[in-house]
């Protein structure tokens, strides 16, 4: 019986890609990088002190990869203030009031740091129907790793059988599926580049995963 449902943020709640594009690349040019397309989008997914780990190690960069991480927080508070055309995803404030007004209790499990995360709620009002939010810059390890949906699964308060996840990118679906959660995996025009195959479901509307159609499925 479905009880629960654990949501990634960025791409599926809001499209917060542009935000995370230009914060990145404005970082990238003060520290001097070039990042490749292939190299950018294989990190889509993770948190950004691993990624900055990353591009610490590839590029041999003196500066720490905390410092990184300083710097993209930055330009992202920057946009994010200077942005009034920021709005969520077609579709997914009815999902999650149609999810939260039929009792499931739904879980935030995103690789961005709690303070985005909490912008995005703030800015919306979205605390109102999540029982708990995770941020993988607080966990150990980063998407693809099951860690950060293990710990949501277990904060829902319920079986694995009766959650499912929301996901966006190659990594988050492994680390969902890593975690032993069905994995619905939203393939809309925000997403470039991502591979699908190992989700459970793939949908590019919200409607094809209502409550009704997702109890279906438990």
């Amino acid at each position: 019986m479905l009880k629960a449902v654990i949501f990634d943020m960025d791409g599926v709640i809001i499209d917060s890609e542009p935000m995370h594009n230009q914060a990145y690349h404005d970082m990238f040019d003060e520290v001097g990088i070039d990042v490749s397309p292939e190299l950018y989008q294989s990190f889509t997914g993770q948190s950004t002190i691993n990624i900055c780990k990353k591009l610490c190690d590839h590029f041999n960069l003196e500066e720490a990869p905390e410092t990184l991480v300083q710097l993209k927080r930055k330009h992202f508070k920057h946009f994010f203030e200077h942005n009034s055309t920021l709005g969520l995803i077609d579709g997914v404030l009815d999902l999650i009031k149609d999810y939260h007004s039929n009792g499931l209790t739904l879980v935030l499990g995103s690789s961005a740091a709690m303070t985005s995360i909490n912008q995005i709620f703030d800015r919306f009002d979205l605390h109102q129907y999540f029982s708990a939010k995770f941020s993988g810059g607080d966990l150990k390890e980063s998407k693809p790793h099951p860690e950060i949906f293990i710990k949501s699964a277990e904060a829902t308060g319920f079986k694995n059988e009766e959650c499912f996840v929301i996901e966006d990118s190659t990594n988050g679906i492994k680390a969902a599926k890593g975690a032993n959660l069905f994995c619905v995996g939203y393939d809309s025009f925000h997403s470039k580049n991502q591979d699908y195959s190992q989700a459970d479901l793939v949908v590019s509307d919200f409607k094809d995963i209502s409550y009704k159609k997702m109890v279906e499925h438990f």
